[in-house]
């Protein structure tokens, strides 16, 4: 796939995130294709996708949700782009609370479909914004440490020694 072909798919992803359509936002994605949320944790999927956009994420983000990406690379079957989104909180404690969020978003690709998606997005700064108490905000960055430290790829990355690695050749 080149990055116009991924524009594409990049365009049909943001728009269904945007609305809302799970339905639609889990067509951009394989069969067995699995989006990894910091939040709500990881979907594998078509339905499980959908369930997450269209139940979780759309519910707790509201009816204002923007999410647009910017710059996209694509060379093969790897593509990246930045994105912005924003909403205003529809969760009950932090109702009314406006968020923007910048981020990296990492799409594994297969067949002209999104196989795998992870983003870095810093969720402290949602979560300032949001007006989380520093001792709740405290224990939410460990869990997430301790996420990426377990991370298959972050063990094989700290195992590894230093200046061992040859670029993926």
């Amino acid at each position: 796939m080149n990055t116009h072909d991924f524009t594409d798919i990049l365009a049909r992803f943001s728009s269904a995130a945007e609305a809302g359509d799970g339905k639609a936002f889990a067509a951009c994605f394989t069969e067995d294709g699995v989006y990894h949320d910091y939040i709500y944790g990881n979907h594998k999927g078509r339905a499980d996708i959908a369930h997450m956009m269209s139940d979780l994420f759309h519910r707790d983000a509201g009816d204002d949700y923007r999410w647009e990406m910017f710059d996209p690379i694509c060379e093969g079957n790897l593509a990246y782009a930045w994105s912005l989104s924003s909403f205003t909180s529809a969760v009950p404690e932090f109702k009314g609370k406006k968020v923007v969020i910048d981020g990296m978003s990492r799409f594994e690709l297969r067949d002209g479909l999104i196989a795998d998606y992870r983003e870095s997005v810093n969720g402290g700064v949602a979560m300032a914004q949001l007006g989380v108490q520093p001792e709740r905000l405290s224990k939410i960055c460990a869990k997430w440490g301790r996420m990426l430290t377990e991370q298959p790829e972050t063990q094989a990355y700290l195992a590894r020694p230093k200046g061992s690695w040859k670029g993926g050749r």
